[in-house]
């Protein structure tokens, strides 16, 4: 099945992006990033920002905008059945226009990869195609998926790698 992913969710005091691959199912039904309930992804911005992982969605994207956190996936095409990004087939991938973004917010500073997969994807299709004065003044950090999925680091593990990578 062809996905297409959100727009981003930024402003212009971001300083920090946060990048997933591309949205679940769930999610996209919602049209909500990380709308999988035990997706551990709002959970952390609540421990992290004190974002309410209950609020509504709306408000939930306030609160990271206020901290200059945006929000964006590395591809904005795939296929692939279900929600794993191990189904996503390699071959369909067509990543989101990151120099357009980085161009027109040029505050952003620290890109956060949620997940193997969004950091090999950023990485293969993403990288060669930024010039070096794009590249230069970017921090990337890949970082544990948030996903349910992601069983292989204990949650704790996982919410103090995200911990320093937001607040460094």
């Amino acid at each position: 099945m062809r996905l297409t992913s959100f727009p981003p969710v930024v402003t212009q005091n971001a300083t920090v992006l946060i990048l997933g691959s591309m949205p679940g199912s769930r999610s996209l039904r919602a049209g909500q990033y990380y709308a999988h309930p035990h997706n551990f992804f709002w959970p952390f911005m609540a421990e992290i920002f004190g974002v309410e992982a209950a609020a509504p969605y709306a408000e939930r994207l306030q609160a990271l905008q206020t901290a200059g956190v945006a929000l964006w996936d590395v591809l904005k095409e795939c296929e692939r059945e279900g929600s794993l990004d191990t189904a996503i087939v390699p071959a369909s991938e067509l990543p989101n226009d990151f120099g357009w973004l980085l161009t027109t917010y040029p505050t952003i500073q620290r890109i956060c990869l949620n997940g193997s997969k969004a950091a090999t994807a950023f990485t293969r299709l993403v990288l060669p195609t930024l010039p070096a004065s794009i590249q230069e003044p970017l921090t990337l950090i890949p970082l544990p998926s948030t996903s349910p999925a992601n069983r292989s680091i204990p949650t704790a593990v996982k919410l103090e790698r995200w911990h320093a990578a937001l607040l460094s």
